[in-house]
């Protein structure tokens, strides 16, 4: 494959990158005599033939939808083209490594920096959001950090276009599975706070080293993206309360993209983000249960002094109750019944959900 040419101009070098559905090619352009990286669609080696159509479509689509995002934090598509019967897409070459590999590798992200990379996504999801584009597919491994400091956002490969017909099965769910918001795991349509909590899950892993809900299994980290409350995040310092805004279940309840922006940027200075506190739940010490003494039992509150008041003491010990259901502390587990495999809508599970 390696100095294979391409569309009689794209010559392969290396190989710098490869995942569930394609593998990413160093390449020259011998017209424009520039580098590019070429995006090998490898997936199309392993789908039937009747399943082509719907691949070249989506290739074309992810194509589609990035040029219509004119933003320096979007990595740009400079063509698209068939070869051997499949799509290849060319683009921007970004010399760096993926925030994937840079956790991977330095095991966690200071705060400051975090905020900083989840600012520029941010960014690029507001152009992306202006320009009628929702991602849906925002993870450490699509934000590319560039060896002269800039932070890209890549891989619109399972974009929606505000007005475009689906390209997708119904009922299929597409994207990372412990990086989906609760209300596409639960079936409905996303909106751009879709995104928004995938940063969130994002920025948990650079500052944890690790995904806020993944599970052993597809399935069981569906389950605990809709049920659980992500552990505290230790590391987070000024940006924990930012992270927690995101992660909040229901969709209305996140900050907005310009919220978010102003919040990200106050920890990127190192500044604790006051106005994040209203999205954090009322904490109470370890271990403690409103409504429990040291070990007697129940011990009810007089009307009105439920130190979560009124609408915490409606709710139980775990606090108001929210269109998503029960809001756990963080520091009281969840005892959620078992969401049941039928409340997923029996959702596929297609080989690009498989964990990586």
């Amino acid at each position: 494959m390696q100095g294979l040419l391409l569309a009689g101009r794209y010559r392969l070098a290396d190989s710098i990158g490869s995942g569930g559905m394609g593998r990413v090619w160093r390449a020259h352009d011998e017209l424009l005599h520039r580098a590019v990286a070429i995006k090998e669609l490898t997936a199309a080696l392993y789908v039937s033939e009747s399943e082509q159509p719907a691949l070249l479509a989506r290739t074309r689509a992810e194509a589609r939808a990035a040029a219509r995002i004119n933003h320096s934090a979007v990595v740009t598509v400079h063509d698209v083209l068939e070869h051997d019967g499949r799509p290849w897409i060319v683009m921007e070459l970004v010399e760096g490594r993926s925030l994937a590999d840079a956790v991977k590798q330095e095991g966690r992200l200071e705060p400051a920096e975090a905020a900083r990379i989840g600012l520029w996504v941010l960014r690029a999801l507001r152009a992306a959001h202006s320009a009628g584009v929702l991602h849906r597919d925002v993870k450490p491994g699509n934000v590319l950090l560039s060896h002269d400091g800039r932070v890209l956002l890549t891989d619109f490969g399972i974009a929606q276009i505000d007005g475009d017909t689906t390209i997708t099965r119904t009922g299929e769910v597409v994207g990372s599975v412990d990086y989906l918001a609760p209300e596409r795991v639960r079936g409905q349509d996303p909106g751009p706070s879709s995104d928004l909590w995938a940063l969130g899950a994002t920025l948990y892993t650079a500052v944890e080293g690790r995904s806020p809900f993944r599970r052993t299994s597809p399935l069981s980290t569906m389950q605990a993206v809709v049920e659980e409350e992500a552990a505290e995040a230790h590391h987070a310092g000024p940006l924990g309360p930012v992270i927690t805004a995101l992660l909040r279940k229901d969709p209305a309840s996140r900050p907005g993209t310009a919220e978010a922006e102003h919040l990200l940027a106050q920890a990127a200075e190192g500044r604790s983000p006051h106005e994040a506190q209203a999205y954090v739940p009322t904490q109470y010490g370890p271990g403690f249960r409103p409504g429990y003494d040291s070990g007697s039992g129940p011990t009810p509150y007089p009307s009105g002094t439920h130190p979560g008041g009124a609408d915490a003491a409606a709710g139980g010990p775990y606090g108001p109750r929210t269109p998503e259901g029960l809001t756990p502390t963080s520091h009281t587990p969840s005892s959620h019944t078992p969401l049941p495999y039928a409340s997923l809508g029996h959702t596929p599970l297609p080989l690009s959900l498989i964990q990586s």
